[in-house]
């Protein structure tokens, strides 16, 4: 796949960068629909947003720092890597940010996470687009008939079949903002749509993992993603389950 979509002069339009462009575009749009049936505060949501944004990019760098830190101490310069980033880092420095700026302005961060939870899935399954044009987040060699190619990758291994990890995530990506949109439409306490998007998430990211094939780094038999998926998984069982489960009598 090619990742260099447009050559203008000096300057290039690289498809990574630009899927990700289209992704925050139409996260932004979607929720600023939603907040105006909700009656929620425009301005809020895109400062919000911002930030989230921001330190969300940086929690991702951060993470693959971290992750990479081997492979960054002899060549330094994957730092500076446009596809070099850790989704779940990205995450949980997004949602921190986010947490306490709602507690500065003194709103409610689970009525707006409920609101952004469509949003961060639909970006996501863009920027994995952007994976699949810049070669990286790759799949292990494989000899199924929806298998890929790379011929020209600066990241993946080239003329070997691999299995298609970016494009299913993708599709697994849009398929969890579909599934969120349609459980949103009736009336839900406030945060069952914001944990039900780490719930989705963190299973079909434990599970595509085993799929993959790029160095991400490891706990014990885990990925660094998949041991951070569990974590995840379980706190968004906790929040999701009802504190008073139907079976039990009140005492």
């Amino acid at each position: 796949m090619y990742n260099d979509i447009l050559k203008i002069g000096f300057i290039t339009i690289r498809g990574y960068g630009l899927m990700i462009a289209i992704g925050i575009i139409c996260a932004f749009l979607l929720a600023e629909k939603r907040a105006k049936k909700r009656g929620l505060n425009i301005d809020v949501l895109y400062s919000l947003g911002l930030i989230a944004l921001i330190f969300g990019f940086v929690g991702a760098k951060v993470l693959y720092c971290i992750v990479e830190i081997e492979q960054i101490l002899k060549n330094p310069a994957m730092i500076f890597s446009g596809s070099g980033f850790v989704v779940y880092g990205g995450i949980v420095a997004g949602l921190i940010a986010a947490i306490f700026y709602c507690k500065k302005k003194d709103v409610k961060f689970l009525q707006y996470f409920d609101l952004v939870a469509p949003s961060i899935a639909i970006a996501q399954g863009f920027g994995r687009i952007g994976c699949f044009l810049a070669g990286c987040c790759y799949g292990r060699e494989t000899d199924c008939a929806i298998g890929i190619v790379f011929r020209h990758s600066a990241i993946a291994p080239n003329n070997i079949k691999l299995f298609p990890t970016q494009i299913m995530s993708s599709v697994g990506d849009f398929l969890i903002a579909f599934i969120l949109l349609l459980y949103a439409k009736n009336d839900r306490t406030t945060g069952k749509v914001g944990t039900l998007y780490l719930i989705l998430y963190s299973i079909g990211r434990f599970i595509i993992e085993f799929f993959r094939s790029d160095e991400r780094g490891a706990i014990g038999i885990l990925s660094t993603s998949q041991f951070i998926a569990l974590i995840v998984l379980v706190v968004g069982l906790i929040m999701f389950v009802p504190k008073k489960l139907p079976w039990k009598k009140n005492s």
